[in-house]
């Protein structure tokens, strides 16, 4: 039996959606790190960004909208570049974000988001790790092991409190 349905099924050919049928709002594949400080779960490696910083090039961030999240704490994160895997761009948000050639992951674990009015979908490739500490980079101006349990939602940019509920470190009831 033929059907009408169109899957969220993306490519070149004639059978799978097209460009001018995804969403109002877009869709975006992400990866993140989820850090935790060695020994203490609750305080996750994040970071004011510095909105001089070349956000467009290892972000994905233009000017306007890194200025705008300035001012929140943000999970080390980018959306992915065309034809990068998850793992090559979180290695690449190790190296461009927070200077380290290297880092034990566990992921992706993959979780999903819509946003807004205009249907705006988020795939999201998570990975998790620790570490002792964190030298501070200048695409950041500041980076920390914040603890999430003394943390408001007002203080996190770009709803990366959604990430941190995904991986178990963000309780429901908090505001």
């Amino acid at each position: 039996m033929a059907t009408e349905r169109k899957f969220s099924r993306f490519a070149t050919s004639d059978r799978t959606l097209q460009t001018r049928e995804i969403p109002e709002g877009g869709i975006c594949l992400s990866a993140f790190l989820v850090i935790s400080q060695t020994g203490h779960p609750e305080r996750i490696l994040m970071g004011h960004l510095n909105p001089s910083g070349p956000w467009d090039h290892i972000g994905a961030l233009d000017a306007e909208r890194a200025e705008m999240n300035s001012k929140g704490w943000m999970l080390p994160s980018s959306h992915l570049m065309l034809g990068e895997s998850p793992q090559g761009a979180a290695e690449r948000i190790l190296k461009e974000q927070l200077g380290l050639p290297a880092q034990a992951l566990t992921g992706p674990h993959v979780f999903s988001e819509v946003y807004g009015a205009k249907n705006h979908w988020d795939l999201e490739f998570v990975f998790a790790g620790e570490r002792d500490q964190i030298a501070q980079h200048p695409a950041w101006t500041e980076l920390a092991f914040v603890d999430v349990n003394e943390t408001s939602r007002d203080q996190i940019a770009r709803y990366h409190e959604d990430i941190l509920a995904h991986v178990g470190r963000w309780g429901p009831a908090r505001g």
